[in-house]
């Protein structure tokens, strides 16, 4: 498994309770630029749309080697491959309040481009708050055995 993108601020900003693994409908143009490294999910997040799930606001640019003729949207809507069962519980638990589904990385899986989404709440700042204090302690502590 290779990580393509990961987005930083989703384990930061949400409590992620559980976590799925999902196929991207993705044209040719768009693979070729995803397997080279142009993917951004800054601003992402997943939606539902007829009992479907697709990944919006991600962004793919144009392949640079791909024919300038060819008409390409950088931040349409691709679609998730889930099974219809996940889809269910997933509708269910989106139904919660306070739950989102909020997109953490995307990834090679043999030859599959395979998208990690986790359902999440939303943190408060005192919790964002604790997190840095939490990190800041871990990272004083390393420093302190490291210097020994």
């Amino acid at each position: 498994m290779k990580d393509l993108a990961t987005n930083k601020r989703a384990r930061f900003d949400y409590d992620i309770l559980s976590t799925y693994e999902a196929g991207l409908v993705l044209t040719g143009q768009e693979v070729k630029s995803v397997k080279t490294g142009h993917m951004s999910l800054k601003g992402a997040f997943v939606t539902l749309h007829n009992n479907e799930l697709y990944l919006t606001n991600a962004l793919i640019p144009r392949y640079e080697h791909a024919s300038p003729a060819l008409f390409h949207d950088p931040h349409r809507s691709r679609k998730l491959l889930l099974k219809r069962s996940e889809i269910s519980t997933l509708i269910g638990k989106k139904k919660t309040d306070g739950l989102t589904l909020v997109p953490i990385r995307v990834y090679t899986k043999k030859r599959y481009i395979k998208l990690l989404f986790g359902v999440g709440r939303g943190k408060k700042r005192y919790d964002k708050r604790q997190t840095i204090k939490k990190r800041e302690d871990d990272r004083k502590k390393q420093r302190a055995f490291r210097d020994r």
